[in-house]
């Protein structure tokens, strides 16, 4: 049984649980810094960054969420979630956890009435992925240590770097939840290789 939590201080959280239910894997909603040490995996839902950075320094998530990225716990970004964990956003001093190496831009497909939706081809995941996109961010360069997992028209949209994920887009709003059942082998996989060194004589 793998445990992974949605941080919910703000954001589509329902959706997210909803996509992450199999059979090993129990769901939590998140909202408490004490949460996270019963977690193998934690997703950052889409909503509004700025927000969500407000909200995380109110209750004073940074570092404990720093820490458990630090730790190699699987973390998932969607969208919003995806800007909280970027080393870099274009236009500012800094980014907001900094937790994967890349830059991304704020809105790079404008505002809410250009959303929009289309099917992707993700790796190791499948070619005909369902993503919605509204007030989409761009991945705009990576480091060498991040894979790049897809891409539309020439832009990167969904990244992996180890045991860090994160996507432009929406997935939690299809019924196709194969990019979500991605993340939870992702996890279980991280429990078991830290289960092997604990075992480890």
């Amino acid at each position: 049984m793998v445990k992974i939590g949605v941080l919910a201080l703000q954001g589509a959280v329902r959706e997210h649980v909803e996509s992450l239910e199999a059979p090993d894997c129990e769901v939590s909603v998140v909202k408490r810094i004490e949460q996270l040490d019963e977690l193998d995996g934690l997703v950052f839902p889409g909503g509004e960054s700025t927000t969500m950075r407000r909200l995380i320094d109110k209750y004073h998530f940074r570092e404990p969420l720093q820490q458990f990225a630090a730790a190699e716990k699987p973390v998932f970004g969607t969208c919003a979630g995806l800007i909280l964990m970027a080393e870099d956003i274009t236009g500012e001093p800094e980014g907001h956890l900094q937790l994967m190496d890349m830059e991304v831009e704020r809105n790079a497909f404008g505002r809410q009435r250009e959303s929009f939706e289309t099917t992707l081809s993700v790796k190791g995941v499948g070619d005909d992925i369902e993503a919605v996109f509204i007030r989409a961010p761009l991945i705009k360069s990576v480091g060498d240590e991040v894979e790049i997992l897809c891409e539309y028209n020439g832009e990167i949209v969904a990244a992996r770097q180890n045991h860090l994920l994160a996507c432009s887009y929406h997935p939690e709003l299809t019924k196709d939840t194969r990019f979500h059942q991605y993340f939870v082998q992702m996890v279980r996989e991280s429990k078991e290789a830290a289960s092997t060194v604990t075992a480890a004589p």
